[in-house]
């Protein structure tokens, strides 16, 4: 049974009262659609931990940094729903803009510290449209858990801070990232990559993983990536944003995993920017 699709505030508040009233779980899974493997990952584990699942649905203009960008995004609701559809979720909320951002709609959240660095720097404001959009989508909800995905994990990191700051009564889980079969983040982006470019997309991941086996050998970081660079400019990326290793809490850059680290990177590959991230050993 495909769950029912609500638009506005109203109708997803009348969804969510009876839970709230009778003190449920409710687990909230933001997306912007295009639902692929990683995003359904994210529904089942809020269906494992929650009594009820609400999905939402936006495309937020305000976490893009070009029109043609935000234009090209894939928009496919009904074969989302039908995705959807296995998991017995209670609620898809697929807001307009307009409900999101009524006309004289003039705050924004922002987080610092965490957000001036990485995407921060490469995508001025994106930080800000995605707190923005989640602190809504948190109070408009009214759910007790929300589930991200660490491929994007400083969007996660900025948004636990974003809840925490703001004293947003919800839990905020952090879900592994799912991969395809040849170890590419799945991403909705990928949609985008041509079929070249789809085959030698991995190779972020492969060196990704090079540079952790390097450093859990002793090699320096920063030999590790010189290397890693000429790689990948070989294999056709044209320019890689940044690789960089830095701590898991505070985003912190270091030169060696001293303490819970991970590598980042963003490479772009056929105008495709891919982003990639994993755990190293400290």
């Amino acid at each position: 049974m495909i769950a029912p699709i609500v638009r506005d505030i109203a109708a997803l508040r009348a969804q969510s009262e009876p839970w709230v009233r009778a003190g449920a779980s409710i687990g909230v899974v933001p997306t912007m659609g295009a639902l692929h493997d990683g995003h359904l990952s994210l529904v089942a584990a809020a269906k494992a931990r929650c009594e009820h699942v609400i999905v939402t649905i936006f495309v937020n203009p305000k976490q893009f940094n070009t029109p043609e960008d935000l234009a090209n995004y894939p928009r496919t609701e009904g074969e989302d729903a039908r995705k959807l559809e296995r998991f017995g979720v209670d609620a898809i909320y697929v807001p307009d803009g307009d409900v999101m951002y009524p006309e004289g709609f003039s705050t924004t959240v922002s987080v610092t510290g965490l957000t001036d660095v990485m995407d921060g720097i490469y995508r001025p404001g994106h930080f800000e449209g995605v707190a923005t959009v989640v602190a809504k989508l948190f109070t408009q909800s009214r759910a007790t858990d929300a589930f991200f995905g660490e491929k994007d994990f400083q969007q996660l990191q900025v948004v636990r801070r974003m809840a925490c700051d703001l004293d947003i009564p919800i839990t905020v889980h952090g879900c592994p990232t799912i991969r395809e079969m040849d170890g590419l983040a799945m991403s909705s982006r990928n949609l985008l990559l041509s079929d070249r470019a789809r085959i030698k997309a991995p190779i972020l991941f492969e060196e990704l993983e090079k540079i952790a086996d390097g450093l859990a050998a002793g090699a320096p970081f920063a030999d590790l990536h010189s290397s890693a660079i000429a790689r990948l400019e070989k294999a056709g990326f044209t320019k890689t944003d940044y690789l960089e290793l830095r701590a898991n809490d505070d985003l912190a850059l270091l030169e060696a995993p001293t303490r819970p680290a991970r590598l980042f990177a963003a490479s772009w590959l056929a105008g495709v920017r891919i982003i990639d991230n994993i755990a190293v050993e400290s």
